[in-house]
């Protein structure tokens, strides 16, 4: 929402608080604007308890499509759309990972080839660094139903297709292998890994979530007692066997691997307990530059952990 829609009570206070100076998101929702581009959003948006036009952020098809409309009025990526349960992205925080890999390896550089770890059924990261950037990219994923979903996206919107390209991941064991091609080379990969250990970890996490979604809008509790998150996640998006920790340090590790056919390896941190134990896997691998990069969004501060092998 622009400031002129704002109150005076809330005109010093944009909805979105540091995020990247070159994120297009920080001034906020101007939800007007948004239904003009995706009139499906009009359905969702109404005053909040302090008057502002705003969504129910527990609603997953409020969020599903809030997301379809910034993606098209912003980054001009028509019918995007994701099956129900899949992971719905905030777009101004992933957005703001891409600016500031664009920051890592030079922003007025086009030339750039991205890989994305993990792409989902939502293929967020290339979709955003090729509309925002001009990269080329490729995205990889275990799940063949999420290829197959981002794989239409491309479809329908024509410019993306010299762009980003995708591969499927065979063996659950391995992250680079089977994805990296002899003699191929990247400049940079981007991952936001699962972040639980477990089912029942990733649910309980989800009801938490829920449960402070509600409070927010001054509820007792949550209504549901099946937690629905808004931005949703399944199976390998959210949770895997040994967790973040686990999942990063073999990341780590394959990295080395591929050491001379990628130039920086990154990834998103949740949990700030794992970042000091990672750090010190990354050197005894060998890497010879390690970059912690902090992400605020609000309140909210998330990381990314950045590594090369690079001389």
């Amino acid at each position: 929402m622009n400031t002129r829609q704002r109150s005076k009570k809330s005109q010093s206070k944009p909805v979105r608080k540091g995020l990247h100076p070159r994120n297009l998101h920080n001034q906020g929702y101007d939800f007007p604007a948004l239904v003009t581009s995706h009139p499906p959003l009009a359905s969702h948006v109404k005053p909040n308890p302090y008057g502002d036009l705003s969504i129910d952020f527990s609603n997953p098809l409020a969020v599903k499509a809030l997301n379809a409309a910034l993606l098209k009025r912003y980054y001009n990526i028509a019918d995007w759309d994701i099956p129900g349960g899949a992971l719905c992205p905030p777009i101004p925080g992933r957005a703001d990972y891409i600016h500031y890999i664009a920051d890592l390896v030079g922003p007025e550089n086009t030339d750039i080839k991205l890989l994305d770890i993990g792409t989902g059924a939502n293929g967020i990261y290339p979709l955003l660094a090729c509309r925002i950037y001009g990269w080329r990219c490729v995205g990889s994923d275990i799940n063949r139903q999420s290829i197959a979903n981002v794989a239409t996206l491309i479809a329908k919107n024509a410019e993306l297709k010299d762009r980003f390209t995708l591969r499927t991941q065979t063996d659950k064991n391995h992250i680079f292998e089977g994805i990296i091609q002899p003699g191929e080379w990247f400049d940079v990969s981007v991952c936001n890994p699962p972040f639980h250990a477990s089912q029942d970890e990733a649910l309980k996490s989800t009801q938490r979530k829920v449960s402070n979604l509600a409070r927010n809008r001054g509820e007792a509790k949550a209504k549901t007692k099946a937690p629905n998150l808004n931005f949703g996640g399944q199976d390998a998006e959210l949770w895997c066997k040994g967790g973040e920790l686990l999942f990063l340090k073999k990341m780590v590790r394959e990295s080395q691997v591929y050491s001379s056919q990628c130039r920086w390896f990154t990834s998103l941190v949740s949990k700030s307990d794992n970042v000091r134990p990672l750090k010190k896997l990354m050197l005894k691998v060998g890497a010879v530059e390690i970059r912690e990069i902090e992400m605020k969004q609000g309140s909210k501060v998330a990381r990314v952990l950045a590594w090369t092998f690079a001389e």
